[in-house]
């Protein structure tokens, strides 16, 4: 199965259970964190609208859970360790997610249909019911009471008719939601986006490095403390999960952009709100591959293929930052360094993007790129 059109896929890494952000910051201030070392070149200017500049540097990428992957209880990859020294060159990046108001110039200019408005076909789906072949999305869905914790189809259902336009299914829409992060977008769909905008997606290790701020070691991308003085700094959950987002950072739900502080570099929701595409394969084992290599890796790409373990049939592609369903209770990924992941033709009404764009071409060094030793084949 390749798309969400039918099945719902690609899922299990975006919502895993997690301990307290308490435990997960005791973790993650770990003396395997060396200080950032930024680049000291000016920034270009202009800078293109919108977007801030990047210095790059050398930094210490992934996050440290004592062995227990992106959550405290054992997972079935520990993807976010070991800590490993990355280098990267500059870049400029999107203050914000794309936003609907962007993506739908796009639409307007290009004619683009995105994935989740495109009939899936009896060739793609031979086994299908035909009453299936409907285009459509995968939705979040609360549920109406308490639920285990253990199975992530109880609050996602695939719904037809969902896409960037009806983010929640037929019913809904965007309009007066033009600031909002446009979601519903499959990986292809942000690509094509970027091309057109003269822009790409950002690596793994890019977006690492800006969502850290200059920070070295943080649990957050602000600090340590989850609410500095009591000030909330990312959109996420309240209340009792699948349940109610009690809203108590003031959005139940998705929020428009820019409604939370921005990090060191000047970006808002670089945690928190949606998820955001990154142009990195996944893989859980792909760190293990610099600790091998040794050194500094410079401008790491990501593997050569995909491979998750617990569905080894989908292409994936990581995803960071963590959205608005992410809480102290499940998947408590707004902590900065720890990692998602999503099947390429997969859009969810939690996941966007934004971009980036190169000041000058970049040069792929590191011996560590791909991973080597490996029992599992694609």
């Amino acid at each position: 199965m390749k798309t969400s059109h039918l099945v719902l896929t690609g899922l299990t890494l975006t919502t895993c259970l997690a301990g307290s952000a308490r435990s997960q910051q005791a973790n993650q201030t770990s003396p395997q964190f060396a200080a950032t070392i930024s680049n000291s070149t000016a920034a270009p200017k202009p800078a293109p609208e919108g977007m801030v500049w990047i210095p790059g540097g050398e930094f210490s990428m992934g996050a440290s859970v004592n062995g227990h992957g992106s959550c405290e209880m054992p997972m079935a990859s520990n993807d976010t360790e070991p800590i490993h020294r990355v280098r990267v060159d500059g870049f400029f990046m999107d203050k914000t997610a794309v936003t609907n108001e962007q993506f739908e110039k796009f639409v307007k200019v290009t004619g683009y249909v995105t994935i989740a408005e495109r009939t899936p076909t009896k060739e793609e789906f031979p086994t299908a019911p035909t009453e299936n072949l409907v285009a459509g999305s995968v939705v979040f869905a609360p549920t109406d009471h308490e639920v285990p914790l253990n199975d992530h189809l109880q609050w996602w259902t695939y719904v037809k008719g969902a896409n960037w336009r009806h983010p929640q299914g037929p019913e809904s829409d965007i309009k007066g939601k033009e600031k909002y992060p446009v979601v519903q977008v499959a990986y292809p769909d942000a690509e094509a986006y970027a091309k057109w905008a003269g822009k790409r997606l950002p690596t793994e290790a890019e977006f690492e490095f800006a969502a850290r701020g200059g920070l070295a070691g943080k649990t957050y991308t602000w600090g340590d403390e989850f609410r500095p003085g009591g000030k909330w700094m990312a959109n996420t959950w309240q209340g009792k999960f699948p349940v109610k987002d009690a809203g108590e950072d003031g959005f139940a739900g998705i929020a428009p952009v820019a409604k939370f502080p921005a990090n060191g570099y000047g970006l808002y929701d670089i945690a928190g709100n949606v998820w955001e595409w990154c142009s990195d394969w996944y893989r859980p084992d792909y760190y293990e591959t610099f600790a091998r290599a040794g050194g500094v890796a410079m401008n790491p790409p990501g593997p050569d293929s995909p491979f998750d373990p617990s569905e080894p049939n989908e292409k994936k592609r990581v995803h960071r930052g963590g959205s608005f369903l992410c809480n102290d209770q499940y998947c408590s990924r707004y902590i900065v360094g720890t990692r998602g992941k999503g099947e390429v033709n997969t859009g969810t009404n939690h996941l966007g993007f934004r971009c980036v764009k190169d000041n000058a071409p970049k040069e792929i060094t590191s011996s560590a790129v791909n991973p080597t030793n490996s029992t599992h084949e694609n």
